[in-house]
């Protein structure tokens, strides 16, 4: 199994609009790179992706959110990501899919 797989069935709901971007972000920055050998390593691959693709560190940063142009496609929140939905939400499910897998 390889990273991108576990982006395959996306969420049931979304913070900010930008949140799918970013989803759709590190799908394709991870393509095709080997699934971790366990949950820590994952985590960090995961969080190591999201610092690539967002330019903010989930483990250090303070606000609740943070806007990125490439994500803004239109729409009041466009462009906008919920770091604490990725920290509470997004990340662990991303996790457990790799555990599952």
């Amino acid at each position: 199994m390889t990273m991108d797989q576990l982006f395959v069935e996306e969420p049931v709901s979304w913070g900010l609009r930008g949140d799918p971007s970013v989803w759709a972000a590190l799908r394709q920055h991870l393509a095709g790179l080997p699934l971790p050998d366990n949950e820590v390593a994952l985590e960090e691959s995961l969080l190591t992706a999201f610092t690539a693709v967002v330019g903010v560190d989930l483990r250090t940063e303070s606000v609740d959110r943070v806007y990125r142009q490439e994500f803004a496609h239109g729409g009041m929140s466009s462009g906008h990501v919920s770091l604490p939905l990725w920290q509470d939400d997004l990340i662990p499910l991303l996790v457990s899919r790799g555990r599952r897998a």
